[in-house]
């Protein structure tokens, strides 16, 4: 017997138990025999991470597929593990280092923090597994990969002894993403850009051998001692008659180019910039073109670094200014901005000072300011890469699901730039590198093949020393497709699982991943790593916001399920992940699906108590009565309108089919319709039948629910029957030729009838306990039939006195259309119609004032480019909910006459 309450916290560790003693989501487990595999992985998550919301939307889609495919029959994998976490988890060791008052990574040594970051993966590493599993995440645990461990680590080895061999990885100097707290070059994804309150500093530049001067506005003075050029756009006439003319730089003394560029706009600042090549990204393209010099005058702690600096001296005659500036070797860059706006400012030099708003680029590890940095370092030649990646998407060998993002994809593919692939921690894949004295390079995938390289080139022992920096993690997650089933090795999983089938990840990693793992599956394997790409949106507050620290307005999905259960914040998510649609998350959602599930457990235990229990043997085509082909028909409705969206990864389509099939269709009309017979006023075949029946529907009902509701449809499974089969390898729903049009025609007009008689009351302010009459008006012999029918059921459920039939609708009737056919409801003596009519007009006149108010809010230009985007979007749907009502007070009002 069901317990009287639905408890999620009782229930679904044990079920969680259950799942793992059965091995329910090994490999291939429930698969018909020679099915075709259906594999997905996880976006692996930080090994330092706990679960977020983003993490669960993700988890939760994913596992909503691959439930589903296992209850096909398809031979599933999906393949579970963790990121290594470069930076995240070499700050979280060095952090616990310091607070237990340890030697520091730097004093212990590289070889001991390596072994330090592998206790504390062992102590607390991989905490978001559990959390995952917690959430009823289906992965094969027992093929838990991680970034580090050993078959992975060959595997990216491997691949970069391949790549460099065939010119795909390469060493430059290139500017990059430098970190100077952590003294390592970042990824763009590791970059947040902060909206900063600062200054455009106007400075004036003298021509060469002229009184004449040009004037250049920037955002970073101090960066102006590297300066090697200053560029005007082509077509500017202010500045035509200068290009090819030198400027004299203030405080250094060297002479830099005016050149012609379009990178300069006419329309910003003063219409001409300085070229920094060494300290800005477009800077150093715009020097590419014009053959500028590189002049860094940072080091990699952001520090002036002009001393000795030979780029920095080169042609630079000596002079009182360029002491001043020498002095200052060393001071950090912002004091060193203070310093040298002081000097120009001394010697009439800046000319303003113009407050500027502007986005900084931060660490997202660190917080403090990045700076681009001219620094030597690995690339891939992602351009090369690139190419077989886009035609993959298109030639519709993997599609992106909304197909607008594949747009994204190829802006940034056909716009791609060498991807730097070094990084300057210890905790990574250390790059298989060693440098020769005479800096001669040797790219191996072992030591002792390095040395036998660098003796047959220098025909002798030769000393090597290795590259002390590590790959970018984005590097080995790049291969994580084929790597996590064994590749270089041939396995029997590779030969199987690869190409995975979809991958379901955020938009904000499509350039930093998706796009990556298509170079490198292909180049790796000459095929696609996965057939569909589906990009779901942000999980986003209930008022629209961001979810951010900062706000306070982050939802811990680990409290929701504390609260209401894993399969309440499962299902709330699925309901609202509409395609390109971000989900506005609000508590009452995920409390409002938890009564969701407890309706369907009511309905259960209401179920047991009434003697229904599945039948073995049940043939859903032989039932007789007319209310048990309505549902049966119903179900199959239900089944292939959830099939349907699920396979087009219209997740909240899916959900809805499922939740208005058991709440409204199940639990609402068929349980209440169905309670007379149940109960004891039907035959005993047609009660057995009924009993019978309802058992069927609500096994459909567990098992439509089941990818989204796991835990309670499969304590449900259980408890309602004996069976040997768990409900997670259970078949999917199948059931073509159920549908009944006569007994559609027969409940389905009472369903709608009643709906319609429903909502009038409400809107006319019938008061609830009062009988009305109902007069079918102009019904041919088969609705009367009906409606003689349906009489007994209209006075129990509708509260209806009495059903007549007559030509023209009686005086003072409202009119409710039903399927083409008019049913009048005469008011006379229940509603005052006179008061009723002046409480819908005042509350038309009401709805209106709203609707005009919204509306000048929205055409307030002002406010709409100033106001938060949710508050935006918050004013017009409430205005929509006001244009709905006003639909239905109208409406009332015709009715009233």
């Amino acid at each position: 017997m069901l317990e009287k309450t639905y408890t999620p916290a009782d229930i679904e560790p044990r079920i969680a138990a259950r799942w793992d003693e059965a091995g329910a989501f090994k490999a291939g487990a429930g698969a018909k025999p020679g099915a075709k595999p259906f594999s997905v992985v996880i976006p692996p998550p930080n090994v330092t991470g706990s679960l977020h919301m983003g993490h669960a939307l993700n988890n939760t889609l994913q596992d909503i597929l691959v439930r589903y495919q296992r209850m096909r029959g398809r031979d599933v994998l999906w393949q579970p593990g963790t990121d290594h976490a470069g930076i995240a988890t070499q700050m979280v060791v060095e952090r616990q280092l310091m607070e237990r008052q340890l030697p520091g990574r730097r004093d212990m040594g590289r070889e001991k923090f390596i072994e330090r970051v592998w206790e504390w993966k062992a102590e607390s590493g991989g905490t978001i597994v559990g959390q995952l599993r917690r959430l009823g995440a289906s992965c094969d645990w027992s093929r838990e990969r991680f970034t580090m461990d050993e078959g992975l680590s060959r595997a990216v080895t491997k691949l970069f002894v391949k790549m460099h061999r065939e010119g795909l990885v390469y060493r430059d100097k290139r500017l990059v993403n430098w970190d100077p707290k952590l003294q390592t070059a970042i990824s763009d994804i590791e970059v947040q850009s902060i909206e900063t309150k600062g200054h455009l500093w106007h400075l004036r530049y003298p021509i060469e051998g002229s009184e004449e001067s040009i004037v250049v506005a920037t955002t970073r003075p101090e960066t102006m001692l590297g300066d090697s050029g200053v560029a005007v756009h082509p077509e500017d006439e202010r500045y035509s008659h200068l290009v090819g003319k030198n400027v004299i730089l203030p405080l250094v003394g060297r002479k830099i180019p005016i050149v012609a560029d379009e990178y300069s706009d006419p329309e910003k600042g003063t219409g001409a910039v300085k070229i920094t090549p060494a300290h800005d990204f477009n800077d150093f393209e715009v020097g590419k073109r014009h053959g500028l010099p590189l002049i860094n005058i940072l080091d990699a702690e952001g520090r002036l670094a002009v001393a000795g600096n030979e780029a920095f001296l080169e042609g630079v005659p000596p002079s009182a200014d360029l002491d001043l500036v020498l002095a200052m070797q060393g001071v950090d860059r912002a004091e060193a901005r203070k310093k040298v706006l002081d000097l120009l400012e001394e010697r009439g030099l800046m000319l303003e000072a113009e407050p500027h708003v502007h986005q900084v680029p931060h660490g997202d590890r660190s917080g403090v300011v990045i700076e681009p940095f001219l620094t030597d370092q690995w690339y891939v030649d992602a351009e090369k890469l690139a190419v077989a990646a886009m035609a993959a998407v298109r030639d519709g060998r993997t599609k992106f699901t909304p197909e607008n993002w594949s747009k994204t994809y190829f802006d940034w593919m056909e716009n791609i730039q060498p991807w730097c692939v070094s990084r300057q921690l210890w905790w990574g894949h250390r790059i298989p590198a060693w440098f020769a004295p005479d800096g001669s390079i040797f790219v191996e995938e072992t030591e002792a093949e390095a040395l036998a390289a660098a003796e047959k080139h220098f025909g002798a022992p030769t000393e090597l020393v290795r590259d002390e920096d590590v790959l970018d993690t984005w590097f080995s997650s790049g291969l994580w497709p084929f790597s996590t089933m064994g590749w270089p090795d041939q396995t029997p999983e590779l030969a199987k699982y690869y190409p995975t089938s979809v991958l379901v990840t955020g938009f904000d990693i499509i350039f930093f991943w998706v796009a990556r793992m298509m170079m490198m599956g292909l180049y790796v394997t000459d095929e696609v790593p996965f057939a569909d790409v589906y990009i779901h949106a942000l999980v986003r507050d209930e008022k629209g916001a961001k979810m951010s620290k900062s706000k306070g307005n982050v939802i811990d999905p680990l409290e929701l399920v504390d609260q209401y259960g894993a399969d309440a914040l499962r299902f709330t998510l699925a309901a609202m992940a509409a395609q390109g649609r971000d989900i506005k998350l609000a508590t009452s959602r995920v409390e409002g699906y938890r009564n969701f599930a407890t309706k369907l457990w009511n309905a259960s235990r209401f179920a047991e108590m009434n003697g229904s229990a599945p039948v073995a043997g049940f043939d859903p085509k032989s039932v007789k009565a007319t209310l048990n082909r309505w549902i049966l028909g119903e179900a199959e409705k239900a089944a292939a309108e959830t099939t349907a969206a699920i396979e087009a990864f219209r997740f909240n389509d899916a959900a809805a089919s499922v939740y208005r099939f058991v709440w409204n269709v199940v639990c609402d009309w068929y349980v209440e319709l169905a309670k007379p017979v149940l109960q004891g006023e039907g035959g005993g075949e047609e009660a057995a039948e009924t009993r019978a029946t309802l058992a069927y529907v609500l096994d459909v009902s567990a098992a439509l629910l089941h990818p989204f509701m796991p835990f309670m449809t499969e304590e449900l499974w259980a408890a309602r029957a004996e069976r040997k089969a768990m409900l997670a390898l259970s078949p999917w729903p199948e059931l073509a030729g159920l549908a009944d049009r006569d007994a559609e025609n027969e409940i389905g007009w009472l369903v709608e009838l009643v709906t319609e008689l429903r909502s009038a009351r409400t809107e006319m302010g019938v008061a609830p306990g009062a009988t009305l009459p109902l007069v079918l008006v102009g019904a041919d012999d088969a609705t009367r039939a009906r409606a003689e029918r349906a009489a007994p059921t209209l006075a129990r459920i509708a509260r209806v006195s009495n059903v007549s039939f007559a030509d023209d609708a009686p005086k003072g009737a409202i009119q409710l259309l039903v399927r083409g056919e008019i049913v009048a409801v005469p008011l006379e003596g229940v509603v005052d119609i006179a008061a009723e009519r002046q409480r819908l007009a005042k509350e038309r006149e009401k709805t209106q004032g709203e609707i005009k108010r919204i509306d000048g809010k929205l055409s307030n230009e002002s406010f709409v480019a100033r106001a938060p985007e949710e508050v935006v979007e918050g004013e017009r749907e409430k205005r929509a909910d006001y244009e709905a009502r006003l639909g239905k007070i109208e409406a009332a009002l015709r009715q009233l006459g």
